[in-house]
């Protein structure tokens, strides 16, 4: 590894060590209940952004469907935690881990198709997926599941004083995403997935298990973004299909990589701090006059966004990072 190597990831890292003290030290100063609820969704799609990209950014396979693991997560902790008195912190584990291995088994039919095909693939499933929870009685069926709100615990993860818990649970979150990413950028797999989104069968005559990898990314990915959606199951105590498996769910995990610079380190996070505020702001002060003029701004904005800046939001900060082919060439011989 050449020094410059060294320095860029140990910079990155203290760089990312630094923004999040500064953003834990944020709700010392805030104290505005509505302004904390949207840090808190901020930090949420920061995190889900992030998963997402690991997939779709990384390796090239455009997910529109990521809200089904989104919905398992949270799913999956209501239950358990309504109907067996499983704590939550159990059922995100085991959210994650259900995420994972469904991530896996549709990946094994839907990995062999490619291009705009894989996406119609993963928008199908999440909306059957969708239905099928809307009419399953044991679930709640349409009506969802109230989680019934207890005393102010970590125990049981629910807190109804403050969102500050809830604040630094996300944050945490966000942390997590971000290192993994981090860890895995640069890595083999990381590798491997640049080369497999760039050219598969050039990867494949590299020597790179395309097939794997790109299960080993579904799996990373649905995992973390199960997470996230157990944290908010708990975060809003009440879940129906519609608020956890909702086609808006896919779009806003998408579109902040999108925005900030799909397949790069720090773009989720970029493109989150700038557009769940705004999404949150626009819908609050100008969405009650039900002429959309809230959709029109924030639609506005985003084109304008990606007008001036296609390559993402964090090409206006980094430098060009050197061909994928030659580090692929290394992990492989390693």
């Amino acid at each position: 590894m050449d020094q410059a190597f060294i320095q860029r990831r140990r910079r990155d890292l203290v760089i990312a060590a630094f923004l999040a003290a500064i953003a834990a030290a944020v709700p010392l100063f805030v104290k505005d209940v509505y302004v904390q609820n949207i840090m808190v969704l901020t930090l949420m799609y920061a995190a889900l952004s992030q998963s997402w990209n690991i997939l779709s950014g990384y390796c090239g396979q455009i997910s529109l469907g990521h809200a089904l693991y989104f919905g398992l997560g949270a799913y999956t902790t209501a239950i358990l935690f309504t109907k067996f008195g499983v704590l939550p912190w159990f059922g995100m584990i085991a959210g994650g881990l259900i995420s994972a291995v469904i991530a896996m088994a549709l990946g094994y039919p839907c990995f062999r198709l490619g291009g705009h095909y894989f996406v119609i693939a993963t928008i199908v499933i999440a909306e059957i997926t969708l239905l099928l929870f809307q009419n399953w009685d044991w679930a709640g069926a349409a009506l969802g599941i109230d989680i019934p709100v207890r005393h102010d615990s970590w125990l049981t993860f629910q807190f109804t004083r403050s969102k500050l818990p809830y604040f630094y649970f996300a944050l945490t979150l966000a942390c997590v995403a971000w290192f993994v990413t981090w860890r895995l950028e640069d890595s083999k797999w990381g590798y491997w997935w640049r080369a497999v989104k760039d050219n598969p069968v050039a990867a494949e005559s590299l020597g790179v298990d395309v097939f794997n990898s790109k299960m080993g990314a579904a799996a990373v990915s649905a995992f973390l973004v199960a997470i996230g959606g157990s944290f908010y199951a708990q975060f809003v105590s009440y879940i129906d299909p519609e608020s956890v498996m909702g086609f808006q769910f896919s779009l806003l995990m998408a579109l902040p990589a999108v925005l900030g610079g799909i397949g790069t380190l720090w773009g989720p996070m970029l493109g989150a701090v700038i557009l769940i505020p705004l999404t949150e702001l626009t819908r609050s002060y100008i969405g009650g006059s039900g002429r959309g003029v809230d959709l029109i701004v924030y639609g506005g904005l985003i084109i304008a966004i990606s007008l001036a800046r296609p390559q993402g939001l964090v090409s206006l900060f980094s430098r060009k990072r050197k061909p994928a082919a030659q580090p692929v060439r290394e992990a492989v011989a390693s």
